[in-house]
């Protein structure tokens, strides 16, 4: 006797199919839905490229303990939100910058929500050095460039002031060496709406507060056989020891809380958890 499977039977089993697909599908959901919802949050890091001079680059082992203040600059955010690339270099003005090719180079790898820090003058400004003075006007007309090209690529442009150097007069008054150039670069800032990091307002209040001899301890300044490196000795008031560039990288990351722009809600005490992100 053939054995049949009735029409209840079959509903049954239906259902029963039917209940044990739903209970999978909700247990695949429960461990996907938490998958997915962390990756819509996600958001790949800001990449904030700096481009400047020897104040803000990277050294050499053969130039330590002379230290640039970018090297300084990562610990103020979480790497996992925003990764600092210094492409400064020593001895380049504006106009070096870019007859090199290292604007061209920085401007190649900008994207869309990436930031650019801009801070020349130091160079700039050295009327007695053929092979990086930049005049005024061409000085004006290159961070004018900067701006621009970095707008197109859909990056933000933040320009600096240059740093002061370690120069007191005979009173102890901090003496000012860049002249024209500092208000050159408020002056396109303001013109091109870019935001402005002051570094020079904020390094002279820096300096002053640690004064004319008390300042010594933040540039290269070593003595004959105190370092393999200069057994000479050295007394540099423009460069920067770790201590140094540790300050002026502290100045700019308070000076870029106080900007009050996207990235300002980024950065953190060094050592501190990551702040929340939006982004």
């Amino acid at each position: 006797m053939r054995t049949m499977y009735g029409v209840p039977a079959l509903a049954a089993g239906a259902r029963h199919l039917t209940t044990l697909g739903a209970k999978a599908m909700k247990r695949i959901l429960l461990l996907v839905l938490p998958l997915l919802a962390a990756f819509a949050s996600w958001a790949p890091p800001v990449t904030v490229y700096l481009a400047g001079d020897s104040t803000m680059a990277q050294k050499l082992v053969t130039r330590r303990p002379e230290m640039g203040w970018g090297e300084a600059f990562q610990q103020y955010f979480d790497i996992d939100q925003v990764r600092i690339e210094n492409h400064a270099r020593n001895g380049r003005s504006t106009r070096t910058f870019i007859t090199e090719g290292r604007w061209q180079a920085v401007a190649d790898r900008l994207r869309p929500g990436d930031y650019v820090f801009i801070q020349f003058g130091h160079n700039d400004a050295s009327v007695d050095k053929v092979d990086r003075y930049t005049p005024p006007a061409d000085y004006r007309r290159n961070l004018v460039r900067f701006v621009a090209d970095a707008r197109a690529k859909g990056a933000s442009p933040v320009l600096l002031t240059p740093v002061r150097r370690r120069k007191f007069d005979a009173a102890g008054t901090l003496v000012d060496t860049h002249g024209e150039y500092p208000d050159l670069v408020r002056a396109v800032a303001a013109e091109q709406r870019v935001p402005l990091l002051d570094m020079h307002r904020l390094s002279a209040e820096a300096l002053t507060r640690h004064g004319a001899e008390g300042s010594r301890r933040l540039f290269l300044q070593l003595r004959a056989g105190e370092n393999a490196n200069y057994p000479q000795g050295i007394e540099d008031n423009t460069h920067f020891s770790p201590q140094g560039a540790e300050v002026m990288a502290a100045l700019a990351a308070q000076g870029l809380r106080e900007l009050g722009i996207g990235l300002s809600g980024l950065v953190r005490t060094p050592g501190a958890p990551a702040p929340a992100t939006t982004r």
